[in-house]
């Protein structure tokens, strides 16, 4: 029996491929630190790089585009926290200042990415498209962005 697979799922994402590439380089920059960072930075970079994507797939799989959202907003905070943990590689010498600062406009580069209300209206499209295999719907996205 054949599995049926969605016309168009998290990982057909701009977004997440790109997320998914920068998770990848951090697993082979954290190859090189020294042993005793281990559990310490080298984990806290893998972790923080697999929560970009994991919460890209995770807020795809939810039924309401506030949920969704929300877990851009879970990405976006993780990104920046991987900044964070760059920065300490670089100032702990782990890594040029070249790596550093491919990384770090990666980083924002999906962060601006994350914030453009143009991309939540991109998952919206897709998946409205996707209601040949779905029952669910999505209400629009406002088009007016009210501070809080």
């Amino acid at each position: 029996m054949e599995e049926s697979k969605p016309n168009f799922t998290f990982e057909d994402l701009d977004i997440w491929k790109e997320a998914r590439d920068t998770r990848n380089q951090i697993s082979k920059l954290v190859k090189i630190f020294p042993k005793e960072e281990k559990y310490r930075l080298s984990d806290q970079l893998i972790r923080a790089s697999r929560s970009v994507t994991a919460n890209l797939a995770e807020g795809y799989g939810r039924f309401h585009y506030k949920e969704n959202i929300q877990f851009c907003r879970q990405a976006r905070g993780s990104l920046f926290e991987l900044i964070d943990h760059l920065t300490v590689a670089l100032d702990e010498k782990y890594m040029n200042t070249d790596e550093f600062n491919s990384l770090k406009a990666e980083c924002y580069n999906l962060i601006k990415k994350l914030n453009s209300l143009k991309s939540l209206k991109y998952l919206k499209f897709k998946r409205r498209k996707q209601n040949d295999y779905t029952t669910t719907h999505y209400t629009t996205i406002p088009t007016t962005n009210k501070e809080s």
